[in-house]
């Protein structure tokens, strides 16, 4: 664990979350083997299936590699930026607004495409589970991803070849998660398209992660608001689409990670001679 942290980190995460799923895909809501289904809450089993595993698998993985190879100094490092709420108000307002923004503009161009206003209750709706998906996704996943697996992974391999790295290793990490009631159909093509999406997203939030003193609740936000965005603002916006896998959002996400890419030239925001961290 001592010489490849990374490598541990990425085991341990994946070893755990697989092994908390195992109940839920193995369920009625999974591929059937057994026909309990799990306790269902906000009208489906997918909290109650999913957590489980997403808080147990990357944060665990990260607080024990991190205790074990830096002791009390690394778990300060990776608290300071779970807890790293003082950056720039523009890049709050990126978060909320700007980020949706280019979501919803990437399905707006596709052409069967017609938007419509929500009624104010369906933006309560949205303010609410903001929070929701903050304390739960972003929360679960984060604190491993970013806090403890992009200083390093980008250390190792550069800004942008860490990020994809990363991408493509978080992408993988949701692959049981196919196998139940969370993914609905699935399609080669939707396995194509999620890999896609969460490289894209991985880029974009590498970004805001260098150039917003790598903050972690800047970067969980970004992380429930596309998730809430996807589940319950865009289907109120654009009702008669399929918006379980559609292109809109990887447009618009693939567009910004391209721009960012090109803008930066590959740097994502890190300076150019990125402080040293423990050994990959």
């Amino acid at each position: 664990m001592r010489r490849h942290p990374l490598l541990a980190y990425f085991g341990l995460a994946y070893a755990i979350s697989w092994a908390a799923w195992l109940p839920y895909i193995l369920s009625a809501d999974g591929i059937g083997v057994f026909a309990y289904r799990v306790p269902y809450l906000l009208g489906d089993g997918q909290l109650t299936g999913v957590l489980p595993g997403a808080y147990l698998g990357p944060l665990t993985a990260a607080f024990v590699v991190t205790a074990v190879t830096e002791g009390r100094p690394g778990l300060r490092a990776w608290r300071r930026r779970l807890l790293t709420w003082r950056v720039g108000w523009r890049w709050y307002l990126f978060a909320l607004i700007g980020f949706p923004a280019v979501c919803l503009l990437g399905t707006l161009v596709l052409p069967e495409a017609r938007m419509v206003l929500p009624p104010p209750g369906v933006w309560a709706a949205y303010a609410v589970m903001l929070v929701l998906q903050f304390l739960t996704t972003g929360l679960a996943e984060e604190p491993g991803w970013r806090d403890f697996a992009l200083p390093r992974i980008q250390e190792r391999h550069g800004p942008l070849g860490g990020t994809l790295i990363l991408g493509l290793l978080w992408a993988g990490w949701h692959l049981p998660l196919f196998l139940t009631a969370w993914a609905g159909p699935v399609t080669p093509m939707s396995l194509v398209l999620f890999t896609v999406l969460a490289v894209v997203l991985s880029i974009i939030f590498t970004w805001v992660f260098n150039r917003a003193r790598q903050s972690l609740p800047l970067i969980m936000l970004l992380h429930g608001t596309f998730n809430n965005l996807s589940s319950v603002l865009a289907p109120e916006m654009f009702p008669g689409m399929d918006h379980q896998w559609n292109w809109g959002p990887v447009l618009g996400t693939s567009v910004l990670a391209v721009l960012i890419v090109i803008a930066t030239r590959g740097r994502l925001g890190a300076p150019a001679q990125p402080a040293q961290v423990a050994p990959a």
